[in-house]
């Protein structure tokens, strides 16, 4: 997956996304299972729209992505938002949510948006997991969501998607491993030239995913140490049923 280009017409294209329904799912979390934490850790952090609201609401933010461009506009929002909140602070860390670590352990660690269905093998998901219970002090809460397998079928029967408005447009198509429960999205942006009002610049990116049964996810936190984990979906405490779009995990140390 290349984020390169894709990081600077990023923002732009998320913006519908439900992040203060992550923050309060988050931060809901946090009080359902008795973590009262100061220091975070985002796993998969983009462009920052979740680490910094959460720095300006007075934690510690650590902010870790693969993608080198996807950091650098985060720190120049951060440089533009960070003032003005509480005593919090953030920064960020380019590293591989698979092998991410730190030189302190930290209250608790999310990871939104469906960054580990990025996650292509199952030995690689496993040792996230591990990584991620090292990571954490005693006590300490992991959290995040993933699409469902039935999501990613959903998506192959209802593509092609198409956005087209002034400023950008894009023609998004998509093909599914049935087998692997992996599907590859093949997109091509175009984003209108700044200062140019008849220019657009093109954009051709091409992003995979797979979907792992939830019952495995269960057992393989479990296995890397996790004492507690529960399942909720989409955005509530209700249980995933097969309907489930987006299933949240909360692991506790």
């Amino acid at each position: 997956m290349s984020y390169e280009q894709f990081a600077y017409t990023y923002d732009r294209l998320m913006e519908s996304m439900p992040y203060e329904d992550w923050q309060r799912f988050l931060l809901e979390s946090f009080e359902r299972f008795g973590v009262k934490p100061s220091t975070l850790v985002d796993l998969g952090c983009g462009t920052g729209t979740l680490s910094i609201p959460l720095a300006r609401l007075g934690y510690q933010v650590t902010g870790i992505d693969l993608s080198e461009d996807m950091l650098a506009v985060a720190e120049h929002k951060a440089s533009e938002l960070m003032s003005g909140g509480r005593a919090g602070s953030v920064r960020w860390l380019q590293q591989d949510v698979c092998e991410w670590e730190l030189e302190e352990p930290v209250d608790a660690a999310y990871s939104f948006c469906d960054t580990l269905n990025y996650v292509l093998e199952k030995e690689e998901i496993a040792e996230a997991f591990r990584q991620t219970y090292a990571g954490l002090k005693p006590g300490g809460l992991f959290v995040f969501d993933v699409h469902t397998p039935e999501q990613l079928f959903a998506y192959a029967e209802a593509q092609p998607f198409y956005l087209n408005e002034e400023d950008v447009a894009y023609i998004w198509t998509s093909e599914l491993d049935e087998e692997r429960v992996q599907i590859t999205h093949d997109l091509t942006i175009f984003v209108k030239a700044e200062g140019k009002s008849e220019m657009f610049r093109r954009i051709d990116e091409t992003h995979e995913q797979r979907a792992y049964p939830l019952a495995w996810l269960e057992q393989t936190l479990r296995k890397a140490g996790f004492s507690e984990v529960h399942m909720a979906a989409d955005f509530t405490w209700e249980t995933p049923t097969l309907l489930t779009e987006r299933a949240f995990f909360i692991a506790k140390k």
